[in-house]
């Protein structure tokens, strides 16, 4: 739920002389389209440019990642001038540029997609535990057989064992904490990094398309367009441990409005305009001497003296090409022939609908509706909608146990309401307490919960 929240083709990595992984989120695009429309809204990104030689290079370099992606003539490039600038986007700053190269990319919703991926795959038989972190594995004979999971909810230390004849460790940024208990003495491999985004009201930066700026180490940054927010980001330094909430710095503050303030002319973003803000954890994979942002974004598979399958590195974009590798493998060690998946055309839940005519029959509401229910927001605004409503389909329907799943994974109230989703918390809280159980003090306690994190991710705009 933390990532920028885009699907895209890796333009960036063209740069960097990976070919290979432009080729295949170029290509994971177009499934993850097929899969989940709603999930994958188009919205061009727009690279600023200072002179005709920088629009020259931009344009070789798009002209190569259109042939290498295979992308169809209606969704290739375009070359801007500076009066398209001012007219199609005039919160930029154009008085340094001569022009700018825009084409088209998606924003998806990564907790949504997440989601859909695990209700699809309990349709196909898949038995989901949440709230379940691995504690311990069950070896015999120097192999793994199985996990004891814990239960997050009660303070179960060891609740559950799950026995399986192949383990699978895609644990993001814990994969090397599940790697230590197969293996005590085993080396880590990851090099964890920060990503910080800020949300502000998209009246104080009103842009209708991604706009892609240097930031003063000269990385590229994003200002995004999201319903009535646009938000920033992100940053990339590393980070030494895989926090569930990871610390926003005042650096990290200081580094995102900075970067806007040289790259548009409404008057500077100030801390007191940021609404919401949230902070993930990268788990790439470990490059000696190179920075964050230089590290590679491919993912790799190890196989550990257990035998447990560990994969980490790669990008959202490609989850479903990395989800195919490690089960083909899988497969193999099962002594099984590996299958042609169906997840490349097989719509995830939600997404088999026509985004346009939903979005019609889902009322005032429709484009976030769609944008976060697809096929099941014209029954979410016939309950008649509202965080109530929601609520109650989240727990329902979508597994959400606690007041935070909803607010930030299930609605994404918590970054895009214009209060940062507090006045979605009570009567939201107030529908899963009669589904869940809870008592008010309970109630109340998971209402305190999500107040304390929000103010915790603002905490550095003080210092800011």
């Amino acid at each position: 739920s933390r990532s920028s929240k885009m699907i895209h083709g890796g333009l960036r990595y063209m740069a960097q002389g990976d070919l290979g992984l432009v080729h295949e989120a170029a290509s994971e695009r177009k499934a993850v389209e097929r899969v989940a429309p709603h999930l994958t809204r188009q919205t061009p990104f727009v690279i600023p440019a200072k002179n005709a030689a920088v629009v020259a290079k931009l344009r070789t370099g798009m002209w190569a990642f259109e042939k290498l992606g295979s992308v169809p003539k209606d969704r290739r490039h375009e070359v801007w001038s500076k009066a398209d600038i001012e007219a199609r986007e005039p919160s930029l700053d154009a008085s340094d540029l001569s022009g700018a190269v825009a084409y088209p990319e998606y924003l998806t919703d990564d907790a949504r997609l997440t989601l859909a991926n695990i209700r699809s795959a309990v349709t196909h038989g898949a038995t989901v535990l949440s709230y379940a972190p691995v504690r311990r594995l069950t070896m015999e004979n120097g192999q793994a057989t199985g996990v004891v999971v814990g239960d997050n909810l009660t303070g179960a230390d060891e609740r559950v064992q799950v026995r399986g004849k192949v383990i699978i460790n895609a644990a993001g940024p814990w994969v090397d904490a599940i790697r230590a208990l197969e293996d005590g003495a085993a080396k880590s491999r990851l090099k964890l990094s920060k990503g910080v985004h800020l949300v502000v009201p998209r009246e104080r930066l009103p842009v209708d398309r991604t706009i892609i700026m240097p930031a003063a180490d000269r990385r590229s940054v994003f200002a995004v367009p999201k319903g009535q927010m646009t938000y920033i980001g992100t940053t990339d330094t590393f980070y030494p441990d895989a926090d569930y909430w990871p610390t926003i710095t005042s650096d990290d503050v200081s580094y995102l409005l900075d970067a806007s303030a040289k790259r548009f002319s409404v008057s500077p973003l100030t801390k007191a305009d940021v609404v919401s803000a949230w902070s993930g954890v990268r788990p790439l994979v470990a490059e000696e001497g190179k920075s964050a942002s230089e590290i590679s974004r491919k993912d790799e598979i190890w196989t550990g003296p257990g035998g447990v399958l560990s994969i980490a590195g790669g990008k959202l974009t490609a989850y479903r090409m990395m989800a195919e590798r490690i089960v083909d493998l899988a497969e193999t060690r099962l002594g099984r022939k590996a299958k042609a998946p169906a997840t490349a055309e097989e719509p995830l839940i939600g997404g088999d609908l026509n985004v346009a005519s939903t979005v019609s029959a889902s009322g005032p509401d429709g484009d976030r509706l769609v944008g976060l229910y697809g096929s099941e927001a014209p029954e979410i605004f016939a309950a008649g909608g509202g965080p109530a409503i929601e609520a109650r389909h989240a727990v329902l329907h979508e597994g959400a146990l606690t007041l935070e799943d909803y607010w930030v994974r299930r609605s994404a109230r918590a970054w895009f309401d214009t209060d940062g989703g507090l006045g979605a918390l009570a009567p939201a809280a107030e529908a899963m307490a009669g589904l869940l159980g809870w008592s008010e003090t309970e109630t109340q306690r998971q209402i305190s919960l999500c107040q304390s994190t929000q103010r915790d991710n603002l905490a550095a705009l003080e210092d800011a």
